[in-house]
């Protein structure tokens, strides 16, 4: 997916519907946080996604980007990023690189964020395209994300972007006290889950949303304590 060259009219017409994408399909779903709205508008969405659907870069729905993987539905990436709680100057894991999207929305956000990517093609190309954007707090490393990255743990917010059957402990020992996880969870019936740390060793999580995400790919898995929502 390379960069392209734009007229000033172009940029100009994305930019508004950037700004309309965040009002109709964003906050009109709820979504407050401002930091987030902010992210959401500045982040270049069609820079993420393949030529041929790039027309429909600020459409209400998710769309392919190649090898089986999808770019977030908007509204999906702002909701899991407002519920990060991020406030600024974070360290963040994401977990699932594909294009690099929703590691471009919290490094507006955060102070350094560290991506995994399964696949290294797609790793090196995510890398590429977030270096040309200038986001240069975003590195993205190559690795199985069920087992987090634990070089540069503890993390104050991790989000993962496709769905285990359950939460991985490991990433949940991977948070700092009070750092939260946010995690589509399940196989045919998913669940969009917040998870907090408390302490050293308990867990409070909560249902948000339904959805639907890509089977995340992987493993092992060691099961998280049950959900108390």
């Amino acid at each position: 997916m390379p960069l392209e060259t734009m007229t000033y009219s172009e940029s100009l017409r994305l930019s508004e519907e950037r700004k309309r994408m965040v009002a109709e399909q964003i906050v009109s779903r709820g979504v407050k946080d401002p930091l987030v709205l902010a992210a959401m508008r500045i982040v270049p969405r069609h820079e993420f996604v393949p030529a041929d659907v790039r027309e429909s870069a600020y459409r209400d729905a998710p769309l392919p980007i190649g090898r089986e993987q999808t770019i977030s539905q908007p509204y999906i990436v702002a909701l899991m990023t407002e519920a990060l709680r991020l406030e600024g100057g974070e360290k963040v894991l994401e977990v699932g690189t594909g294009s690099g999207y929703q590691a471009a929305v919290l490094a507006e956000i955060a102070g350094r964020v560290h991506s995994i990517e399964l696949e290294e093609d797609i790793a090196q190309d995510a890398t590429a395209r977030l270096a040309t954007l200038g986001y240069h707090d975003v590195v993205v490393h190559q690795g199985n994300g069920f087992g987090g990255w634990s070089a540069e743990a503890p993390y104050d917010a991790i989000v993962v972007t496709a769905a285990p059957e359950t939460v991985p402990m490991t990433l949940l020992q991977q948070l700092v006290p009070g750092g939260r996880l946010v995690i589509p969870v399940g196989r045919r019936s998913q669940m969009l889950q917040q998870w907090v740390r408390e302490g050293e060793r308990g867990f409070e999580s909560r249902n948000l949303i339904p959805v639907q995400f890509v089977p995340m790919r992987g493993g092992p898995i060691k099961p998280a304590p049950q959900t108390t929502a």
